[in-house]
């Protein structure tokens, strides 16, 4: 029996996104093959959300997969999806953010995407990114500008809905102050071992939905902890429940009112990690989770370095750190 993904209200008219997405980035990346049998797993156990990224290197194998699940039946039509895709920091200008879109929908195969995100509030000089950034291949970021282009993306109907991603408080602040069209998505990493307080307070606030990445902590990459599958805390709620850790963190972050994207190519987990929507964390539970010590797991030396614009790690994450 295929399931039923709930899903959520979009600021600004576009369509609903189911609050659970698979997430397509791959580290070591996947074969062909493994990658578009995931998709279509996916898509076979009721999976409509789809998040993809020009960084990622996935949105063509992801449009292959749609076109070959169109052909087998699996879907009936495109708009059973809600297909996510992210502006990356050398198309941050705004001559480039228009032809950034349409080189992605190329790869995709669609005329439109659902939702349109900012990857990091950052710009970096066009061409291939080089390690150490240097301080001269990160212009300032013209906020403006290239919200501006995001807002033209979607009145040109290339995007239902446009969003950001790695944005804090201060940083949502100096777009919603320019923006026509705010933003409807804020796509952060989020998990009970960084749970973003202050910056869901302030998006629920706002009307902005909360997207979180590596819900899990990213564990088994470079970036990445196990301190979110090892935790005491969640092992003991979920030992009590009959269920599993990451069931407990992925229901933890439904409740908070936040919306999941997640990866994994395998089945079974697939499976399990929808297995939420049917009971509920008690408030002596959640209050277990509010008291976990708190570690970010992506900590901004993972994408840039220090010999870039920002004096510390702090500033580039406007102290919320």
């Amino acid at each position: 029996m295929e399931l039923v993904i709930p899903e959520v209200e979009l600021a600004g008219g576009g369509r609903k996104m189911p609050v659970v997405g698979l997430g397509t980035a791959s580290f070591p990346p996947a074969t062909a093959e493994e990658f578009q049998e995931a998709m279509l797993n996916a898509m076979r156990l009721g999976y409509r959300h789809f998040d993809t990224a020009s960084l990622y290197g996935t949105e063509a194998p992801l449009g292959e997969a749609i076109a070959e699940a169109l052909r087998r039946g699996i879907i009936k039509s495109r708009q059973e999806l809600f297909i996510t895709s992210k502006l990356w920091c050398p198309d941050c200008y705004a001559d480039r953010v228009l032809p950034a879109i349409q080189q992605s929908l190329r790869k995709l195969q669609l005329e439109y995407l659902d939702l349109y995100l900012v990857h990091w509030p950052l710009c970096l000089k066009p061409g291939e990114m080089k390690q150490p950034i240097q301080m001269d291949e990160m212009p300032p970021f013209d906020y403006k500008a290239v919200w501006s282009a995001m807002e033209e993306c979607h009145k040109l109907g290339l995007a239902k809905s446009i969003g950001v991603s790695n944005f804090t408080c201060k940083k949502l602040d100096q777009i919603l102050n320019i923006a026509e069209i705010p933003p409807s998505v804020n796509q952060v990493e989020m998990h009970p071992v960084w749970q973003q307080k202050k910056l869901m307070e302030f998006c629920k606030e706002k009307g902005i939905v909360i997207t979180a990445y590596s819900p899990l902590g990213a564990s088994g990459t470079s970036w990445g902890s196990n301190d979110v599958l090892d935790s005491p805390v969640l092992k003991q709620i979920a030992s009590a429940r009959g269920k599993t850790p990451a069931q407990v963190s992925l229901k933890w972050l439904y409740q908070q009112g936040a919306t999941i994207v997640m990866k994994s190519f395998k089945v079974e987990r697939m499976k399990s990690n929808v297995d939420i929507f049917d009971w509920e964390l008690s408030e002596e539970e959640l209050q277990k989770i509010r008291e976990i010590p708190q570690n970010r797991g992506i900590k901004g030396e993972d994408f840039l370095s220090l010999n870039g614009p920002f004096k510390s790690l702090e500033e580039l994450w406007d102290g919320e750190i």
